[in-house]
């Protein structure tokens, strides 16, 4: 593509050299120029592009678009300085990909928890409405059946774009894809054009990043303020943060409930272990999924069908035929019907609710074990918070390693304990060994018990250092039963 078309919708502050040289690729990291590259020096926290301008160059860059320009501009070599690289990165991308976004209905969820649960329903519901769909998740990024692995939540401008135009070849006309507050802040969203957005909720996480909790509701915030007025904002009001959210956005704004006014309205009947059933606008509906933190996901994804002009009743049809996402209340059980329960509940909120879900749907004398861990390298002020949660929700619990990364895990460990008060101390035990965690859980359940192993979920991996070690919970959960 020629460079000038490339800066389309770009505000520039500088021009150094001609713009009507071929651009064959957009890249940010210098060691993946090659000649034609446009080179793209970000400010990182950790690296700044701009110390690697030299180094594309040598490497067969063309045109660097950059924020500050080097002292010695090279003649035949294009200099484009902006305000914000990151985010002109992004623009670059959509139009160098053909603006894939515009051709798409592309719908975006945002929130602390729920966001995988709520694109994943959507990218099956839609399929079985007939639609051919694409999906970007922290599980997986598919197109239609074709699964390619994720890495982030929302991978970079260049790949999004990338990925969306080759699900418009693949003849898909919706793309449901999870929208992180790393991705708004770093400005990975930019030139995206969204149909409809949805926010599930707002809690405790991601302080390592942010800093404080109000710059995480700003970020979460500033994805709804980009949004076009020809788009949907869809919040969940029982959330005090969902109509923060609408304050200054453009979209056409919706609202979802279960203990008020809303424009989709739910509420739950009968939550149980198999499913739940629900009263959705004045419908009867059962579902296969588990707790009143999917009744939310299932009453978004229902609305944004809604407003997308699918029918109603059609709509909750498909919906009550729909599994859980992987490693999402995902059930593994013993011949001896020891009830195994694999979340990727993370953070303290989401850890909460599935506790308080186990606990409704529980009977008789079932006793709940509890295994769960805190991440390495991440906020480290939500650890005592989760071993507060978990012993103070369950009769036994096993502090444990998740991913501790280069962190030392014993520490990470400590600063759970520090969450335990002296009444509990007496129920939770520490063990390192993830696997060795969980074969103690299964050792002291007896029948009908609950284990809920929490934190890793879908996760297929353990990452201890800086590499990643093939572990599975669902899977040491079988072995061990």
């Amino acid at each position: 593509m020629i460079l000038s078309d490339l800066l389309y919708k770009i505000p520039l502050k500088s021009v150094a050299g001609k713009t009507d040289s071929e651009i064959k690729n957009i890249i940010f990291d210098s060691r993946k120029v090659e000649n034609g590259s446009l080179f793209v020096a970000i400010g990182g926290t950790q690296v700044d592009g701009h110390n690697f301008i030299d180094t594309a160059i040598e490497k067969g860059a063309s045109a660097i678009l950059c924020e500050k320009l080097p002292e010695q501009l090279h003649e035949s070599i294009t200099y484009i300085q902006v305000e914000n690289s990151a985010r002109a990165m992004g623009f670059a991308a959509s139009n160098f990909y053909g603006n894939p976004s515009s051709k798409l209905h592309l719908i975006g969820v945002t929130g602390t928890n729920g966001k995988t649960s709520t694109v994943t329903l959507l990218f099956g519901l839609f399929r079985r409405l007939g639609h051919r769909c694409g999906l970007l998740s922290t599980v997986q990024n598919q197109i239609e059946d074709e699964i390619i692995e994720s890495t982030h939540t929302t991978p970079d401008s260049v790949e999004i774009n990338r990925l969306l135009s080759e699900m418009l070849k693949k003849g898909a006309t919706y793309c449901f894809m999870e929208v992180s507050s790393h991705s708004v802040v770093q400005e990975r969203i930019a030139g995206l054009t969204f149909r409809g957005g949805i926010f599930t909720n707002i809690t405790h996480d991601h302080l390592d990043f942010h800093g404080t909790f109000e710059n995480y509701i700003k970020a979460k915030k500033g994805f709804f303020d980009q949004l076009p007025k020809t788009a949907f904002a869809l919040v969940n009001t029982d959330d005090k943060n969902g109509k923060v959210m609408l304050q200054n956005t453009a979209a056409r704004k919706e609202t979802l409930s279960l203990n008020s006014i809303g424009t989709f309205k739910g509420k739950i009947l009968a939550n149980t272990l198999f499913g739940l059933e629900m009263d959705i606008d004045g419908k009867q509906v059962w579902f296969k999924l588990i707790g009143a933190f999917n009744a939310y996901n299932l009453l978004g994804v229902y609305g944004s069908a809604v407003l997308m002009g699918e029918d109603p009743d059609e709509v909750l049809t498909q919906l009550s035929g729909i599994k859980p996402p992987p490693g999402r209340f995902e059930q593994v059980v013993s011949e001896n019907e020891i009830v195994g329960i694999v979340d990727y509940a993370h953070t303290p909120d989401a850890l909460e609710n599935v506790l308080k879900t186990i606990n409704e749907i529980k009977e008789g004398n079932q006793k709940v074990i509890t295994v769960v861990g805190c991440g390495g390298d991440r906020d480290k002020t939500k650890r005592p918070i989760m071993a507060k949660i978990a012993t103070e929700m369950s009769d036994m619990v096993i502090l444990t390693s998740d991913n501790p990364r280069t962190e030392d895990p014993n520490e990470i460990l400590e600063q759970m304990q520090a969450g335990v008060s002296f009444a509990n101390k007496k129920k939770t035990e520490t063990i390192e060994d993830r696997r060795a965690a969980i074969q103690k859980a299964v050792s002291l359940a007896k029948p009908h018990d609950i284990i809920l192993v929490a934190g890793k979920g879908h996760e297929d991996y353990q990452i201890i250092g800086k590499t990643k070690h093939h572990f599975d919970d669902r899977e040491e959960l079988r072995k061990a039963f």
